[in-house]
């Protein structure tokens, strides 16, 4: 039960006196907050002065230690600078605990009242009030003024409710930009009990926070909910993260949101323990962009790499999309045979010649490779080539020409191949069954029945020949260092990969598959195939260059004297980061997306970490979610899981949550969609395009939202049209963008225009679970625009929305 101002205010007083009495009492303790903040910063900056005065001493453990507290108070100092809009956002209010202990915080740490707490006659003393905040902040007497919001005695700012309580009376939810507290909320969660604090009655506020909060306008940035986060949310933000969380719900849940805000918390319970880092895997650039500013705000940065699904791999990013058909053939575990075969098949294919070659590049390998010399090569080739007969092997040993032909060279590869190592570290054992061939051949073999002479005279042998210009060169041509990119390059020829994907790809698919890569950029399924051949060809180990040394140190001797400068922990850490491939804890968001191939992608990121799996089997665009799931329990191994379930849907009001539901059912029949908490009395608006005008009347239905509505506008289109639906809407300002149906995941919107939802429907297998999702992406109105294909009725409704 919510009791507001005007059912609960002080005796002899008006609401707005009450209402302002109690914005007063809250922008006094915000001031005092703000003081020891600043006090704060002034140590910080005495710490970074202090430790810059260090740099005078020349020892190396004084540099190290200089080093170190100018990285540690250099943090503080951040965090400390930033004020966030609503650097202090929540109260509660509670009755006296069981015991009198606190916590490191200086909060107590009792759950529940203590015996006595409420008296016979209903009434009770407030014995301990908590501000929650960002970042915690301790008053001079370590006596807490903020709590940090991840900490345990703020829990029940999140989980009190009037059914389970607990301690708590009163909570408030305070909004303040900068320093200016400009109102408060309140939810009273004992009402059968009257609460005195400082002997006057607890007095209530407004009608809730949470209404007020989804109410807000949105951008094109994601808010942090850490204001507004409800009890079944906060049991998954604090969910022990041993082995595996799983967390479904359906589209406003909050899953995204609480799948950063974990990664929050988990860093601020157990810093140590996710040294690591932790890795978000989203399924768009465009959600990573929505999302990226949140865990700022939440007081961490740095610890936290959120990737898209594109750009998991270094130096890669994918800007483009595969049809459904190719996206298909491209993302199942089919795919791991294909290449297989494309990478031991790319060694011949590197030595047939032609343009695509699998073998690196200048710019991959950080050198001219072969075959790309600026000078005329010892035969004299013009066009600086050197040219390689890769079918015969021929050098002189020990005053003799020996010979291998291609049979016998086919033969050794076929050898090399049969071992379990990666192709790229293969080579030394190629190089060896070559030299075997060579020795056997030079009958050298028999010379000396003295086992160490016998070998002596072997050592020799293979010394000489593999110094052999000859022998070099061909074997670099005949076995070279391949490359992801070259061996993808080398599959768009479609009779190769017709030969490799043989009984594993139709016809059809190995000519989509060859096209698609024959294109310039990459698609979001050409990463993970690019990841997986990068593990099938490994990396060979290159020995670390040696630091040129000043021909001057060398002369004075100043290379011993002076000791080289270790790395500072600031610098460690960021290689580290910049270098990580592997993580302490891996948080994947719209897990129900992910292919098969995506699955062993991310798999190789937390091979050893927790994990937390977040997603919504009926917003799947993937066609075979069994597939996928099987690729994911792999890829997760044999850890326990956890599941949580979300239910309550905080973004679409009822009426437009009720329209989706009939896709829902649809989609995927007896599902259950989540609860709506609210109702706006604005139902979905239908239009239908006029006289085959699709421009103009995209264009009108998303200027008309814009009038209709404070925040932003999404216009949702099939995949085939998104560069279509851009200039549609060019000129009508920023807070209106256009994208494809599956760039939609995870947004959301003020308004949006769903355009024909048989377009989006028939895209793909899975059209109709994509097309749910566009429908959920609004926070207040959704127009439907249709056209011819959607049999639209009188009203304009199509034929996929009618009951």
């Amino acid at each position: 039960m919510l009791i507001t101002g005007e059912q609960h205010v002080l005796k002899g007083a008006s609401v707005a006196d009450v209402r302002d009495r109690e914005i007063s009492v809250e922008q006094e303790h915000l001031d005092q907050v703000y003081r020891r903040l600043e006090e704060k910063i002034h140590e910080a900056e005495f710490l970074m002065n202090d430790a810059a005065k260090r740099s005078q001493v020349g020892t190396p453990g004084a540099l190290a230690e200089r080093d170190a507290q100018v990285f540690r108070a250099g943090v503080h100092l951040n965090r400390l600078n930033n004020e966030f809009e609503d650097f202090l956002f929540g109260r509660i209010d509670l009755l006296q605990g069981k015991d009198g202990k606190k916590g490191p915080d200086g909060a107590y740490t009792a759950v529940e009242p203590a015996e006595g707490a409420v008296r016979e006659n209903n009434t009770a003393d407030i014995a301990e009030t908590l501000h929650i905040g960002r970042i915690g902040v301790l008053d001079a007497d370590y006596s807490p003024l903020v709590i940090d919001w991840r900490a345990p005695a703020a829990a029940p700012f999140y989980r009190s409710t009037p059914v389970d309580p607990g301690r708590v009376v009163r909570r408030r939810v305070i909004r303040s930009k900068g320093r200016k507290v400009l109102g408060v909320e309140d939810d009273l969660m004992r009402p059968e009990i009257t609460a005195l604090l400082k002997g006057e009655e607890l007095p209530v506020i407004g009608d809730g926070a949470l209404m007020a909060a989804l109410g807000q306008a949105r951008s094109h940035t994601m808010r942090d909910i850490v204001a507004s986060i409800q009890a079944e949310q906060d049991m998954v933000i604090r969910a022990p993260a041993a082995s595996v969380t799983y967390v479904e719900g359906g589209p406003g849940t909050g899953k995204t949101a609480v799948a950063l805000h974990r990664a929050a918390y988990l860093l601020y319970q157990d810093r140590r323990r996710y040294a690591g880092g932790i890795l978000i895997v989203s399924p768009t650039p465009l959600l990573v962009a929505y999302t990226e500013g949140v865990l700022p705000s939440l007081g961490e940065e740095g610890q936290v790499a959120i990737r898209a699904v594109g750009s998991l791999v270094d130096g890669v990013e994918a800007t483009l999309y595969d049809s459904p058909a190719v996206a298909r053939a491209k993302g199942s575990s089919r795919m791991l045979h294909v290449l297989r075969k494309a990478a031991r098949g790319a060694l011949e294919h590197g030595t047939e010649g032609g343009a695509a070659d699998p073998r690196p590049s200048a710019a991959e390998n950080g050198q001219l490779a072969f075959g790309e010399e600026e000078a005329e090569d010892a035969d004299g080739a013009e066009d600086g080539v050197r040219r390689v007969d890769t079918g015969r092997l021929r050098v002189v040993a020990f005053g003799r020409r020996l010979e291998l032909d291609s049979d016998h060279l086919n033969r050794i590869r076929r050898n090399a191949l049969g071992g379990t190592a990666p192709v790229n570290l293969l080579r030394p054992r190629a190089r060896k069954l070559l030299l075997d061939a060579l020795w056997s051949q030079s009958g050298s073999a028999g010379r000396h029945s003295d086992p160490e002479l016998a070998a002596e005279l072997r050592s020799s042998f293979d010394d000489d020949v593999s110094s052999e210009d000859d022998f070099i060169h061909f074997l670099d041509a005949w076995w070279p260092e391949l490359t992801p990119r070259g061996v993808l390059s080398a599959m768009s020829d479609e009779r190769r990969l017709g030969r490799w994907a043989r009984r594993v790809l139709n016809p059809g698919e190995v000519r989509k598959v060859a096209r698609s890569l024959k294109r310039d950029g990459l698609s979001v399924h050409d990463v993970a195939l690019l990841d997986e051949l990068q593990a099938i060809l490994g990396t060979p180990h290159r020995p670390k260059k040696k630091r040129d040394l000043d021909p001057l140190d060398l002369l004075t001797g100043l290379e011993e004297l002076m000791p080289r400068r270790e790395e500072s922990q600031r610098e460690r850490a960021e290689r580290l980061a910049q270098e990580r491939t592997e993580y302490a804890h891996v948080i994947v968001d719209e897990a129900q997306d992910l292919t098969p191939m995506q699955w062993r992608m991310v798999g190789r990121r937390g091979r050893h970490a927790t994990w937390t799996v977040v997603g919504d089997p009926a917003q799947s665009s993937w066609s075979d979610p069994d597939e996928a799931g099987q690729a994911r329990d792999e890829a997760l191994g044999t850890r326990p899981r956890r599941r949580f379930t979300l239910t309550v849907n905080y973004r679409n009001p009822a009426e437009i949550a009720e329209l989706a539901a009939k896709v829902l059912a649809l989609a995927m029949p007896g599902s259950v969609s989540p609860s709506a908490v609210r109702s706006t009395g604005v139902e979905p608006r239908f239009s239908v395009v006029r006289e085959g005008d699709l421009a103009r009347s995209v264009r009108e239905e998303a200027a008309l939202l814009l009038d209709r509505v404070d925040g932003t506008v999404g216009v949702v289109v099939a995949m085939n049209r998104r560069e279509q639906a851009a200039r549609w809407l060019a000129g009508l300002g920023d807070r209106v963008v256009a994208l494809g149906s599956l760039e939609a995941k995870g947004l959301e919107y003020d308004a949006t225009v769903v355009v024909s939802p048989a377009e989006i429907a028939d895209e793909s297998p899975a059209g109709l679970r994509v097309l749910y999702v566009a429908l959920t992406r609004a926070t207040q109105q959704l127009t439907v625009l249709s056209g011819e294909r959607d049999e639209p009725d009188a009203d304009g409704v199509p034929d996929l929305l009618r009951d």
